[in-house]
């Protein structure tokens, strides 16, 4: 089981390094930890699993993360309007297509690798196409073309920054924290 121990933090060499592709067929100890991951996932927000094992809520995780470089992340989450799950085990992911318009989190990102406060928002793509290989329950891999809207939008590219190297702060305006472009459209949340 992972926990916050295995989590590598900001300044870690790993965290800023391209991963490497993952073979396919995948290997099983590739399988085996990208279960784990999304496992870390989905505890993170069970609230007495979470609280008996130190865990920090997250929606997504990549390998990177866990100091292992390949190209895998684990995404769980529901979009901003509480109606769909977004459930995600991508391996070799890649926006192949995004939108023009962009989209923000009002109140920031954060990110279980950064211990700290971080100021500013981090402009993303509000719709993006992603060709990624999806690990399903029974270990076996499919073939898919995912279009993601806002929220889930959002969350998978903060992990495939991850794959390439990049933590969201490197994506903040350096001169002005909160520059929010003209056009771009704050992701509201409805959580009824």
């Amino acid at each position: 089981m992972i926990t916050m121990k295995d989590i590598i933090r900001e300044g870690h060499e790993t965290l800023y390094k391209v991963a490497e592709e993952v073979p396919i067929p995948m290997p099983e100890e590739d399988k085996e930890l990208l279960f784990k991951m999304m496992e870390y996932v989905k505890n993170s927000v069970n609230e007495e699993i979470a609280k008996k094992y130190g865990l920090r809520p997250a929606v997504g995780l990549a390998a990177p993360q866990v100091n292992v470089s390949k190209r895998m992340t684990a995404i769980h989450t529901w979009d901003e309007k509480n109606r769909s799950l977004h459930s995600y085990m991508m391996v070799n992911p890649k926006i192949v297509s995004h939108s023009e318009e962009l989209t923000y989190l009002p109140m920031g990102e954060g990110c279980l690798s950064i211990d700290r406060e971080v100021e500013g928002l981090v402009m993303r793509y509000r719709r993006v196409t992603i060709d990624t290989y999806l690990l399903k329950e029974d270990g076996t891999l499919e073939r898919v073309r995912l279009r993601l809207k806002g929220y889930p939008a959002v969350v998978a590219q903060h992990e495939i920054d991850h794959l390439n190297g990049i933590l969201f702060p490197q994506r903040i305006h350096p001169d002005n924290p909160y520059f929010i472009p003209e056009g771009a459209v704050p992701i509201e949340f409805n959580l009824d």
